[in-house]
């Protein structure tokens, strides 16, 4: 699909009113969630080509309920190997850029002692200019965050650190 057909469809999203389209090929995924204009939420857009997924994140994919996420959330969190046990690491599902806000000009999704609870927002991470939400699997409460504002981050590496208690 070419990035003229993409840019039409998602202004054609937008003006429809709609919230969510997911477009499904052979070769790619395309996933469209948009926000209303008065709250500031941005248009996210996902492109996934079909053929580049491994085949854990395929066979995953159809089970993930949150759009706009490059990888399945399941591996987005585990247990802190280091000698905190208490404590849960939420790490990154992808290889990008990593904002803790929204926007700018926006607070934080979350800071140190925020409470969360599973499906809340944490950051976003910029991949190929596609803005994907990373979503809490866990409940409880931010104890540390381990990456700066708009700094790269790999695949696996450790965001936050969260007291699940």
């Amino acid at each position: 699909m070419e990035i003229k057909q993409i840019q039409n469809l998602i202004k054609f999203v937008a003006k429809s009113g709609a919230s969510e389209v997911k477009l499904e090929m052979d070769d790619f995924k395309i996933t469209i969630k948009t926000g209303s204009e008065d709250s500031g939420e941005r248009t996210v857009v996902q492109q996934i080509p079909m053929g580049a997924m491994p085949q854990q994140q395929m066979s995953a994919q159809p089970q993930a309920t949150a759009p706009a996420q490059a990888a399945p959330q399941a591996d987005a969190t585990s247990e802190n190997p280091s000698g905190d046990d208490k404590y849960i690491t939420v790490k990154s599902p992808i290889i990008g850029t990593f904002y803790r806000k929204p926007s700018p000009d926006k607070p934080a999704f979350v800071e140190v002692g925020s409470q969360i609870n599973e499906g809340d927002v944490l950051c976003t991470i910029e991949a190929m200019k596609l803005f994907n939400e990373i979503e809490s699997e866990v409940s409880g409460k931010i104890v540390k965050v381990l990456v700066d504002d708009s700094s790269p981050v790999e695949f696996d590496q450790p965001l936050f650190l969260v007291d699940p208690s």
